[in-house]
């Protein structure tokens, strides 16, 4: 069902990956005092994850969520069934199963006083009509074709304002095609909507897998993840007659109660599906070729007026890789951001914060991490009338950096305030960020303390994208509001339909000199707003390129105390493990030569693995979204056979893995190298050395 990268001015790679080190290093002197920080807080310090005991041999492998009117939590398992929690914010909270033998029950909602939820080919409403606390009648309101593929999930379903219900459906995939997403009946990688009478009425195409589905102020949301035709997870608003990107649906149009008009034909004729065959007639697959030409979702737009892209792209394997549900923060639960969004991500278990706004009629916005740490993949959340947040977690057959297999976890606030960027809205001519603290004056007029970076992806059949034509952009300007919680960057060349990465690596707050808790903002800009444009002469200039801008770290103190450097590989550098031993009677500077060069720490080559994005997937001893690296080791593939397995992944390497991993040809060849040095040197299922 799922649901591996971003590419960096060299800047701002080094901020990344050199931050936690330049406030260790302060205390050395040797830092300029510009860039000295006191430790700032962290996402736990505010927001707690709570364990919700369960009952002894009871497996919670959460598929749907949602509150009933008395507070109880109401609970729908991909094994089938359906529990009853009461009082479930409590120390000792009561299970009772409601239902059982569903199948796949991955949504769940209550209304009028039954609860609905989606099994793999119906829409099934539960009620208990005798009140013995267990479901009695058992009623398909409407049930739509499958195939018996195991990919065709159903998901939600989500009330609609005037009481329907809208449930969406996966595609499957071929035979021989194995990587192609395919429609075998209707109406697989669709939205359907569906009367409290049983009657459906097709309402959007262009879904691969919709596992999140938002009704958000009386409108249909929902998120997909990466795949083919998907170059990055994110959020799209569902309106009649949308088509959302994959092609698969297509194939139903013809019919009468079709919305969407577009055929499978006109999509190929502008999007070539490379459905090419080799010499023996057998099917190729589709790989990402480099400095190819391609088209953008955004371009295709002029010829398909039906296709919505993303309002809010979610950057793979930055903001998550199996995004799940979208949820609405309501007034007074999470402090400075109620109202605003939350979509929960399975693969990476963990949680986004999203704000939307609407310009020149269409959704765009900007989306941030919140809170990482969840035991198991997060696929569902409702908030508690105590305004917590309810968890509920899965990842079998599908992964997650969490490596408990299911469960449920309860979020909870502390009351106190964090120093976040509240809201990055677009202007005229950059942007403003709002914070939830006053800001340090001196730090926010600094243009220093800003780098916006955009970036977007190809539209093309090929499992993800990476991104692409990426662009530094200069920051002009900034002005700093009065009350010191909002600054307007003014930045020069925005571009339209490209995501805007924006960091706050400088900005400290008013009080305490923190840095911000999340630095970095993702805002996809779909239009440009009109409007005035800020003048030079109302904003500060300043640039001490100094701790942010043009950094200047002592080589010695990142190489020595912190271990940063990374010894190069030399190209004829073997595996140490199969590298033959000198011969006998071999002069020692032979013997010298001929003792392959040490291996990279874990410790040393961590910070590669984190700024490439890695760690999102892979973890060094255990199976996560990925195979292990000691399992890659195993294979024993030459370092540049790892190199050209980053740069274009072969999937059918890992059949048991359910995430194809997407080509990475971003990563330097230098780092891949170092990288692919430290997986062949694992020995007994860990680093020879730590």
């Amino acid at each position: 069902m799922k649901y591996n990268s971003i590419k960096y001015s060299p800047k701002s790679l080094f901020r990344r990956a050199t931050l936690p080190f330049l406030l260790a290093a302060a205390s050395f002197g040797a830092i300029p005092a510009a860039v000295q920080a006191q430790e700032s807080p962290k996402e736990e310090d505010f927001f707690k994850i709570m364990k919700v005991s369960s009952p002894e041999g009871t497996v919670l492998e959460v598929g749907g969520l949602t509150m009933m009117p008395n507070g109880d939590l109401a609970i729908s398992t991909r094994r089938g069934d359906v529990f009853i929690v009461e009082n479930p914010t409590s120390r000792r909270p009561y299970f009772r199963k409601f239902a059982s033998g569903l199948h796949e029950a991955l949504g769940l909602a209550y209304k009028d006083g039954a609860l609905y939820t989606a099994q793999r080919g119906e829409l099934t409403k539960l009620v208990d009509t005798n009140k013995d606390g267990k479901a009695d009648v058992y009623e398909t309101v409407y049930a739509w074709p499958i195939s018996g593929h195991y990919h065709e999930y159903s998901f939600g379903p989500k009330i609609a304002p005037d009481g329907s219900f809208f449930v969406t459906g996966n595609v499957a995939f071929g035979n021989e095609q194995w990587w192609r997403g395919e429609s075998r009946v209707p109406w697989r990688g669709w939205t359907m909507k569906i009367s409290p009478d049983g009657k459906m009425e097709p309402w959007a195409t262009g879904m691969r897998s919709p596992a999140g589905l938002g009704m958000i102020d009386g409108e249909l949301f929902y998120t997909d993840n990466q795949g083919e035709y998907m170059g990055s997870g994110g959020i799209w608003h569902v309106t009649k007659g949308a088509f959302t990107g994959h092609p698969a649906g297509l194939r139903w149009t013809g019919m009468p109660n079709s919305p969407v008009k577009l055929k499978t034909e006109e999509f190929d004729a502008k999007v070539n599906p490379r459905d090419f065959k080799n010499a023996a007639g057998r099917a190729i697959k589709p790989e990402n070729v480099i400095n190819e030409k391609f088209v953008t979702s955004a371009e295709m737009k002029k010829f398909f007026p039906e296709l919505r892209t993303q309002a809010v792209v979610l950057p793979h394997t930055i903001l998550g890789i199996s995004n799940s549900e979208i949820v609405k923060i309501p007034e007074g639960a999470f402090g400075p951001f109620a109202g605003q969004l939350l979509v929960g991500d399975q693969g990476q278990s963990k949680i986004m914060r999203v704000v939307m706004e609407k310009v020149k009629g269409e959704y765009q916005g900007v989306a941030f991490d919140f809170r990482a740490g969840f035991q198991s993949g997060v696929m569902r959340m409702v908030f508690a009338p105590d305004n917590s947040l309810f968890v509920g977690e899965t990842n079998r057959g599908w992964g997650s950096a969490g490596e408990a297999n299911a469960g449920l976890q309860r979020l909870v606030w502390n009351a106190n305030n964090p120093f976040e960027m509240r809201n990055v809205r677009a202007t005229p001519d950059g942007f403003e960020v709002e914070f939830t603290q006053p800001v340090d004056r001196k730090s926010a007029e600094d243009l220093a303390s800003y780098a916006v970076q955009s970036f977007t992806y190809k539209y093309h059949p090929v499992y993800g994208s990476p991104p692409v034509n990426n662009q530094e952009h200069k920051i002009k300007g900034v002005k700093v509001s009065e009350d010191g919680l909002k600054a307007r960057i003014i930045v020069d060349n925005l571009r339209q339909h490209y995501v805007h990465n924006i960091t706050l690596e400088g900005v400290r707050d008013k009080n305490n000199s923190h840095s911000l808790i999340h630095t970095t903002a993702f805002y996809t800009l779909n239009n440009i707003p009109d409007g005035p444009k800020l003048s030079m002469k109302e904003v500060s200039t300043k640039n001490s390129g100094v701790a942010y801008g043009k950094t200047v770290i002592p080589t010695e103190i990142m190489n020595d105390r912190f271990n940063f450097k990374l010894k190069a590989t030399p190209p004829e550098a073997k595996n140490p493990h199969t590298a033959k031993p000198a011969k006998a009677g071999a002069s020692s500077t032979a013997k010298k030569t001929a003792t392959p060069e040490k291996a990279p720490t874990f410790a040393s080559i961590r910070p590669l693995l984190a700024k490439n994005n890695c760690l999102a997937c892979h973890n060094e001893t255990k199976r996560q979204v990925g195979p292990a690296y000691v399992d890659v080791a195993k294979r024993k593939y030459t370092n540049e056979q790892i190199v050209q397995l980053i740069y274009n992944p072969k999937p059918e390497n890992w059949p048991d893995y359910a995430t194809e991993m997407p080509p990475m040809p971003q990563v330097p060849k230098a780092e891949a190298l170092k990288i692919a040095a430290w997986i062949n040197s694992l020995v007994n299922g860990t680093s020879a050395s730590r």
